[in-house]
């Protein structure tokens, strides 16, 4: 009976004479097994009339034949009986039996065994055939493989089989940049590749070989060959080597490729067999030699590999860097274009003596707000600024004063319906500490920390009667107490006030104290809201699309004359702020150009609304000029709807009847009836 036991990777061939064989980690078992999931007397192998039976004797963790935990099988052939961790297969011999017990030679791996038509060579011609064959299956590896880690296993796989070798080891020094590099001192060796001669890696391979074999080969830089280690007189006080129970070693240096002077060495290989002595000899360590010259190779070729493919990284990189800057940049020349162009626009007409380079418009009511501003800004009295919400109103209060003589002091505001009376009182008259629950530290006033500049009251008309009879009290004695204070504080602001609500009806009705409106309203500017300077539309669009392209890092897309013409129909009934919503969108939703499914529902709807008044726009045709016939056109069409009642036409437009009547006179139109004048609906 023949029995091959391979265990932890290691395999052994074993004869018996007897009929029984048994099994187990005590010293009386005709096999002797050492896992710990073994029990003493664990199975046995009993042979009957050339077939062979497996029988487990009651162990701990069974007996599985196949896979498949058995009591008493036979055992088929090639059938693999499994025991702890160690895998048996059985042979009955037909020839005359080995002597029992004795270990046969490690065989070689399946991948290496003869082929067909090898069998009547001779063992010497043999040999050389297959190593050969070794080399030739190395070379095209290292031609194919471009995967170092796979390379190298391959190499140590070769380097046992051409040995017939137990197990395999490369290792890797890791150099002290301190020292020099022909004299190198090694600071550690890790080992990178640990094999079996079954093809299968040897797990904490670092406490598998003898380091001190490896580093003695590493400094020396030659060959070493023993063929008993246990006895041999250069490794005495090794403990590795003793620990180990080595035998057979081989290990030879493995020295840089196309290196020149003095050799170096940046690793070795290692092969063992830890049951035969003298089964290496000087064939074999020529054989090594020529393997860790197969390995260098490997190691430049993919170090070489590795220093190409991170300069192309770097070069992708840094290609993807100056595409990225290059966008950046036409991006950064396409947003001064649009805003060289606005400003060119503006600079073409008559915009007033101060700064206004953040409002955009150059329409006719623009250029009377414009107007308007130049007379108010030089003084110090109160404005009141009305219009519809969204229409700009907190950037006329910035001009005011940023191109007033108060321009070096702060600029405060605040919104009067966002906040309830009380903390509104405290936002602008302060309090004094402990002036009620939570007041923990005193807190200055909007009224004081804008003392000598201008503090903007947005939404004045939602503030509540007895806030309004504060805020007067401090408009007409120019003082004013913080919250739990008795101390009266002076203070110089100019007050400029924002409302979208009307004003005088809110007086007529009593929701506002007439005395407080004189106080606020010494001047006022009306704005108009975006309906009603539609010219402007264009040019806002632009702006406001380059703005939200610039904050969002992205390229401005283009806007074609069908889209603006779309655009310009809108109402905007939350005018500039309902725009600026718009061009945010399509920044967002767009590529490099808007297109009309863009844009969104709202608008489209309008734009449908209006087919009766569609302008057909030219490719040469000038945008300005496309939106003046738009609007002419649109006047026209709500005439004739209104069948000329002007206050009606004026109606569907959304419009005053005022403004309609400016525009009729604009483009010369002189359609409807004039005994309406009075008839306002």
């Amino acid at each position: 009976m023949k029995v091959t036991v391979v265990e932890e990777g290691k395999r052994s061939e074993l004869s018996f004479d007897h009929p029984i064989v048994t099994i187990g980690r005590a010293v009386e078992n005709d096999i002797r097994l050492s896992g710990t999931l073994i029990s003493r007397h664990h199975c046995r192998l009993e042979e009957q009339d050339g077939r062979v039976y497996i029988v487990d004797m009651e162990s701990s963790n069974g007996t599985s034949l196949d896979g498949s935990r058995i009591k008493r099988s036979l055992v088929p052939a090639a059938g693999q009986i499994g025991v702890g961790r160690a895998i048996l297969t059985v042979e009955v011999e037909r020839s005359e039996a080995s002597r029992a017990g004795e270990t046969q030679a490690l065989g070689v791996p399946a991948d290496f065994l003869l082929e067909v038509g090898q069998e009547t060579l001779t063992g010497e011609v043999l040999r050389e055939r297959e190593n050969l064959r070794v080399f030739a299956s190395v070379a095209r590896d290292l031609v194919r493989e471009t995967d170092l880690a796979k390379l190298l296993r391959s190499i140590v796989d070769s380097a046992i089989a051409l040995s017939l070798a137990e197990r395999g080891f490369m290792l890797l020094a890791e150099v002290d940049s301190a020292q020099d590099a022909r004299a190198t001192e090694v600071a550690a060796m890790k080992v990178r590749v640990a094999r079996s001669f079954d093809r299968e890696d040897i797990p904490i391979p670092a406490s598998r070989l003898s380091m001190g074999i490896a580093r003695r080969v590493l400094k020396s830089a030659t060959p070493l060959l023993s063929i008993d280690a246990g006895r041999d007189e250069r490794f005495n006080g090794m403990a590795s080597v003793e620990d180990l129970r080595l035998r057979s070693v081989m290990c030879v240096p493995i020295h840089p490729a196309q290196e020149r002077g003095e050799p170096r060495v940046e690793g070795v290989l290692y092969v063992d067999n830890r049951l035969q002595h003298g089964a290496f000899g000087t064939a074999d360590l020529e054989l090594m030699k020529l393997v860790a010259d197969q390995a260098s190779i490997a190691l430049f070729n993919a170090r070489t590999l590795a220093e190409l493919r991170e300069r192309n990284e770097q070069l992708s990189s840094s290609s993807s860097r100056i595409e990225m800057l290059n966008q950046q940049m036409g991006r950064k020349v396409r947003d001064r274009d649009t805003e060289l162009a606005v400003v060119r626009a503006e600079l073409g007409r008559e915009r007033g003596r101060y700064d206004y380079t953040n409002i955009v418009g150059s329409s006719e009511g623009m250029r009377r707000v414009f107007q308007q501003l130049d007379r108010i800004i030089p003084t110090d009295m109160p404005v009141l600024i009305l219009g519809e919400s969204g229409t700009g109103k907190e950037l006329i209060a910035r001009a005011i004063h940023y191109n007033g003589p108060r321009k070096d002091k702060p600029f405060l505001s605040e919104n009067c319906a966002a906040l309830p009376d009380t903390l509104l009182e405290s936002e602008l008259f302060g309090h004094a500490r402990g002036a009620f629950t939570g007041a923990h530290k005193a807190k200055r006033g909007l009224l004081e920390q804008a003392d000598g500049g201008t503090l903007f009251l947005d939404e004045i008309g939602d503030m509540s009667p007895q806030m309004q009879k504060k805020l007067l009290r401090v408009l007409q004695e120019g003082e004013f107490r913080a919250l739990g204070s008795d101390q009266r504080m002076h203070t110089d602001v100019r007050i400029v006030s924002a409302s979208h609500r009307d004003m005088e009806a809110m007086v007529k009705s009593g929701e506002f104290r007439e005395d407080l409106y004189y106080r606020v309203n010494v001047l006022s500017v009306q704005l108009p809201p975006l309906r009603n300077r539609r010219e402007d539309i264009p040019l806002l669009a632009d702006a406001l699309l380059a703005r939200a392209a610039r904050e969002a890092n992205r390229d401005v897309p283009l806007l074609p004359r069908e889209v603006i013409g779309a655009l310009a129909v809108h109402d905007w009934p939350g005018n500039v702020r309902e725009l600026e919503n718009e061009m945010r969108r399509l920044v967002v939703l767009t590529g490099e150009e808007v297109r009309l499914e863009h844009l969104s529902r709202a608008v489209l709807e309008r734009r449908g609304s209006m087919t009766h008044a569609a302008v057909a726009l030219d490719h040469g045709a000038n945008i300005r000029d496309a939106v003046a016939e738009l609007e002419r056109r649109s006047i026209e069409a709500s005439l004739a709807e209104a069948d000329g009642n002007k206050s009606k036409a004026a109606a569907i437009l959304g419009i005053s009847r005022f403004a309609l009547q400016r525009k009729l006179d604009k483009y010369g139109i002189s359609r409807g009836r004039e005994d309406d004048l009075g008839q306002e609906e």
